[in-house]
């Protein structure tokens, strides 16, 4: 089976590996399904303090990311895989949904696939880097301090997706989202009485067709 590895240019490795390491994602590399790669921007940093970053021309707070320890970070990484694709979380691109997770895991079913996520940090970046990204996204209208939250977000949202991560064949075909602004129907398990709040009896009926006629009348269409 192709193999979906992603490689995470990040000044925080510490961050990431922990939740990578972890559950899904740990499951995902151990069946080798899925590769997490690091690369620290540091160490492609300039001068004697490994500096990555600099004030901003035209005066402002905060300082911006460089465009030679970038570049050279991402050089790095395709020199030994030229097809990788370069992901930058960044509020000016496309919002990220669950269709589109579905289209990057999709490419990892039909062949090998590399992809390079760079983690902004401070003010911003210098626009120039954007010449070398294939994808920027958005993971919606809010800012974090940093890109490390969004490439887990993106890595997790994919490779659960891929065959063989999660548990049951439908388990990710039967969720919120799966078809566009669906959210999914409510879930109950046991006891069916849990301080007089009852299970709907249709569910304990055993009658499959009546199952499936409740749950899709208690899907939702997410609001715009």
């Amino acid at each position: 089976m192709p193999k979906i590895k992603f490689t995470i240019i990040t000044l925080f490795e510490e961050a990431l590996k922990p939740y990578l390491e972890t559950s899904m994602m740990w499951k995902a590399a151990d069946k080798g399904i899925a590769e997490f790669d690091f690369v620290n921007l540091r160490d492609f940093g300039l001068g004697p303090h490994k500096s990555v970053d600099d004030t901003p021309y035209g005066g402002g707070d905060g300082m911006v990311l460089r465009c030679e320890p970038v570049y050279a970070a991402i050089e790095s990484v395709k020199e030994k895989d030229p097809s990788a694709e370069v992901i930058l979380p960044t509020p000016a691109g496309e919002l990220w949904t669950q269709q589109k997770a579905k289209e990057f895991a999709s490419r990892a079913q039909t062949s090998a696939t590399h992809f390079i996520i760079l983690c902004p940090h401070y003010e911003g970046y210098d626009e120039r880097i954007l010449d070398i990204v294939d994808h920027k996204i958005c993971l919606g209208p809010y800012v974090l301090t940093g890109g490390e939250l969004p490439a887990l977000i993106i890595v997790d949202s994919v490779v659960r997706l891929i065959p063989g991560v999660l548990g049951g064949e439908t388990s990710a075909e039967i969720e919120s989202f799966s078809d566009g602004d669906n959210i999914e129907y409510p879930q109950y398990t046991k006891p069916a009485e849990f301080r007089g709040k009852k299970v709907p009896e249709v569910l304990l009926s055993g009658h499959h067709g009546k199952v499936d006629e409740w749950r899709a009348a208690n899907s939702k269409i997410l609001a715009k």
